[in-house]
């Protein structure tokens, strides 16, 4: 299925994307970090979360960071994340077509990603490699959560905030539907803007949860567009005791009830 009837269709089940994203000194008192422990703790986690989630989203950083069998256990994640869910390696890569066509490989082929998320910055060459297959998707940064991103996001050109033109350029890439962004929560005014100038391109939403996002105002901005809402910390890290993969399924279930009240009260307004 091509990847953009792929996520229209599980965004009509629901808009949870979990993040993976192992921190050693978050890990639970039990759990080792080493190979077999935090894989272990992933495949709880991911476990205990899938009914409630629709994608699922590894930072390759925190794999990276662990050495060689970092990546190992990286690419041994499209085994335990069940194939009805997305796979979204956010790796924000952004390079010449020759190295982008590298870690393109990287991503889909050694990975087993079903998207990507990667940096604009370079032009159109840089994303085309991710681009190739209809399969495949990427999410374009376009208005991160991050404090600084104020610094060239916002910043005006011909009269127009930076992120707007990449909202719009973006929509000039997605002849094959698999396109989309990166819209922070901390900015919901910002989302409504982002899905209109895109023409409702498909949206990847971080910043729910421990970065206090509104989620009522992020769910009306983003109407329209099929969107997930990506939580990590939160519920990876919802517990540091046995309890960890009940805790993390707790905080999954009440984002994913949280979600579906917001929405319910959206079409009932």
């Amino acid at each position: 299925m091509a990847f953009g009837e792929r996520i229209a269709h599980l965004t009509q089940r629901g808009h949870l994307c979990v993040g993976l994203d192992p921190q050693p000194d978050r890990l639970p008192k039990h759990i080792t970090a080493d190979r077999e422990g935090i894989g272990r703790f992933l495949g709880a986690v991911i476990e205990a979360t899938s009914p409630y989630a629709v994608a699922y989203k590894p930072n390759a950083a925190f794999y990276e960071a662990l050495g060689p069998w970092g990546w190992e256990i990286l690419e041994s994640l499209r085994e335990v994340v069940p194939s009805d869910k997305l796979l979204i390696l956010d790796f924000k890569r952004g390079d010449v077509g020759h190295t982008a066509s590298r870690y393109a490989h990287a991503a889909f082929a050694r990975v087993g990603a079903d998207a990507v998320t990667l940096s604009p910055f370079l032009g159109e060459d840089s994303l085309e490699p991710f681009l190739q297959d209809p399969d495949r998707g990427a999410f374009l940064l376009c208005l991160t959560s991050n404090p600084g991103a104020a610094r060239w996001q916002t910043v005006e050109v011909n009269g127009e905030p930076l992120y707007l033109q990449v909202a719009r350029w973006a929509s000039s890439l997605a002849g094959a539907g698999n396109v989309g962004l990166v819209a922070g929560a901390t900015r919901p005014d910002a989302i409504a803007a982002v899905r209109e100038a895109s023409g409702n391109l498909p949206l990847l939403i971080p910043g729910i949860g421990a970065q206090k996002g509104d989620l009522a105002a992020t769910l009306r901005a983003a109407r329209g567009a099929p969107f997930l809402i990506n939580a990590s910390r939160a519920i990876v890290s919802a517990s540091t005791g046995r309890d960890y993969a009940d805790a993390a399924a707790e905080a999954a279930q009440r984002l994913h009830h949280d979600i579906q009240s917001a929405e319910e009260t959206l079409v009932g307004s």
